[in-house]
């Protein structure tokens, strides 16, 4: 016998969600299908050139009151299917939009043509992305060329990923194994070989895949030697005579703006302020920091970004 599945395994706690929304519009559609199959037949055969079936079109009252209930019972059956059907992907959609508060972050970077990965523990994977099992896993994502995008099938969750912009997928998985990965956009002359496999271990199995060999420095810990390499803390330290704004505790609170606006300083945030310095000028400051455009890599940016969220929750100093 040939072990060819019709389906990828079920191996997320999204995956059942979403086959069922899939399944129940297949089935939909093919009642659907059916019903206007079997009334095309009907009344093919019926009205056929030469039978015998009435052609008048004159209607008595009591036809009239019966093709009424026809018409809205036929507007009335696909508004209600639509409106259930609405709600119910509405609601799988923002569960797999909203990353639980306690999942671990990866951070991923598409290029031409693999995928980097870099764990917040300083690990670092080039198209294989090892995960525990049980555990929401959030990636933060970005790109260095063009769009890609990152669809685990096993999983059932697929997002673009785009130069210049951060996005995020989130996924847990329920079973170990091994999982195809695929870049699903069109990027390029060798996008087929943009593959990979997700990796999920047992949670005592991720634990030694992570202090297997040397412990490599965390995310964070980069992350601020590439603020001091770039010159972040000759203005952003405690220390510093340039005016402006300190970052400790800022990652993820509300930061007022010159014109009284105000943005959330999430991972878009820092990025800009990083490589498009006079888009968000915080009230008080005067736009005197340089733009890192062109000198800073994506891997770098979000080493950066580590290190901004670790003394936003540790309070620790500006080095």
């Amino acid at each position: 016998m040939w072990d060819f599945p019709l389906f990828p395994d079920r191996a997320s706690t999204m995956a059942g969600r979403i086959d069922a929304i899939y399944f129940a519009w297949l089935g939909i559609a093919g009642l659907v299908a059916l019903a206007v199959t079997v009334a095309l037949i009907v009344f093919a055969v019926k009205y056929r050139q030469g039978s015998k079936a009435d052609r008048s079109r004159g209607l008595d009252e009591e036809q009239r009151r019966i093709n009424r209930r026809i018409e809205i019972t036929w507007i009335v059956t696909p508004l209600a299917i639509f409106m259930v059907m609405f709600v119910w992907a509405a609601d799988v959609y923002y569960d797999y939009a909203a990353p639980p508060p306690d999942a671990l972050e990866v951070y991923v970077v598409g290029k031409q043509w693999m995928w980097k990965l870099q764990h917040p523990s300083g690990q670092r994977e080039i198209d294989e992305l090892h995960i525990p099992v049980g555990r929401p896993i959030k990636l933060v994502m970005t790109s260095e060329d063009v769009i890609h995008s990152f669809f685990v099938p096993a999983f059932r969750v697929k997002q673009d990923v785009l130069p210049g912009r951060y996005t995020t997928l989130w996924f847990q998985a329920l079973k170990p194994g091994e999982y195809h990965l695929f870049c699903a956009e069109y990027c390029g002359t060798e996008h087929s070989r943009m593959r990979g496999r997700v990796i999920a271990l047992a949670a005592a199995d991720y634990e030694r895949w992570l202090d297997h060999g040397t412990v490599p420095a965390s995310m964070a810990a980069r992350g601020a030697e590439r603020f001091r390499q770039f010159g972040c803390s000759g203005c952003h330290g405690a220390s510093s005579t340039v005016h402006a704004p300190k970052l400790e505790g800022v990652f993820g609170k509300p930061v007022q703006l010159r014109g009284g606006t105000s943005v959330i300083a999430d991972e878009r945030y820092i990025r800009d302020s990083i490589l498009l310095p006079l888009k968000d000028v915080v009230a008080g400051y005067e736009p005197i920091m340089p733009s890192f455009q062109g000198q800073i890599g994506e891997d770098q940016l979000l080493e950066i970004i580590a290190y901004i969220k670790s003394i936003a929750t540790d309070q620790g100093q500006t080095p």
